[in-house]
């Protein structure tokens, strides 16, 4: 098995490549590198003079990183720079920007990152290792309002409140600096028959909080409606509900409230315009050969050619 297959199989894989509509000359964007497996396909479908960035900005991926291709450009940065980076390049728009939004196998599998609560690890959760804060460092300085937030918004967990309340009287005996220890928290604070989903989102909270993803998101796609081309395509898997209702939102209103406006006809304002109403989702069959994708939904746009379409 490959280093990509260890690192994690991508998800919906012809789906996505296909949605970007490859052609001659075209700027593509694979915004979330992670193992290569979409960067890969792209690229053996790549037309003639076309070019794909792809970023990522985990030291671990730059491993997957194919030998020498033509068209193809590594960029070792946040997603949420797109559009500094594209200008850095001198591309001042692109035909296609795919983003797949799920954390990797290959993260919740390597037991340093603290990813997962399946082992016990530094409290890191980092995407990230050479810069930024990790998750020990939010459980243990942020005040119990602030993680009482996090809990409640990021994780959707009802009883955030009181897991915020306990992570701040048990941090006053023992700073909290392992999963073990943040596991021996929260476990009381799980009804059984939920424990592993609520702890699932405990992490999900956290992880989100550590890495700023959602406001890296919102940053990837304002860069998107201002980058793609008239017919350029934004494709992107996303894997909770809190990224796929602000990725639905600007894809319908290119805004993150989804607020459509509309000019005195009565006609929507709107750069993007949904190519599919309904979300794809991974088939029974790779739902069951990649666990991975079974949460997960993909959403196509397309830039229009004016921020006026007819309303339907």
């Amino acid at each position: 098995m490959t280093q990509q297959e260890t690192y994690h199989i991508p998800v919906l894989l012809d789906e996505c490549v296909g949605a970007l509509h490859l052609h001659p000359g075209g700027v593509y964007v694979d915004a979330t590198f992670g193992g290569g497996g979409h960067s890969r396909k792209i690229l053996s479908l790549l037309p003639q003079e076309a070019r794909l960035y792809a970023f990522d900005q985990d030291a671990d991926a730059e491993r997957n990183i194919p030998d020498e291709t033509e068209g193809f450009c590594f960029v070792r940065s946040n997603f949420r720079y797109l559009k500094n980076w594209m200008r850095y390049y001198g591309e001042p728009y692109v035909d296609g920007i795919l983003a797949d939004l799920g954390v990797s196998s290959h993260h919740f599998d390597d037991p340093e990152r603290g990813f997962s609560f399946r082992f016990d690890a530094p409290l890191d959760m980092r995407m990230n290792g050479r810069g930024g804060q990790s998750a020990a460092y939010v459980v243990n300085n942020y005040d119990e309002e602030s993680l009482s937030r996090i809990f409640c918004l990021y994780g959707e967990l009802k009883n955030g409140r009181r897991i915020a309340s306990q992570l701040v009287r048990c941090r006053a005996e023992q700073p909290v600096e392992t999963v073990g220890q943040l596991l021996s928290i929260l476990e009381p604070l799980m009804p059984q028959q939920r424990q592993k989903k609520d702890m699932a989102k405990a992490f999900q909270a956290l992880r989100i909080e550590v890495n700023h993803e959602l406001e890296a998101l919102h940053e990837l796609l304002q860069a998107s409606i201002s980058l793609l081309r008239p017919g350029g395509r934004l494709v992107v898997l996303t894997y909770h509900s809190l990224e796929d209702r602000l990725v639905k939102n600007y894809m319908r209103s290119g805004n993150a409230d989804g607020i459509v406006e509309q000019d005195f006809y009565g006609n929507r304002i709107a750069p993007l315009r949904p190519v599919n109403n309904k979300v794809i989702i991974p088939s029974a069959a790779e739902q069951q050969e990649n666990p991975r994708s079974r949460s997960a939904k993909l959403r196509i746009a397309e830039k229009v050619d004016t921020w006026q379409t007819k309303k339907n």
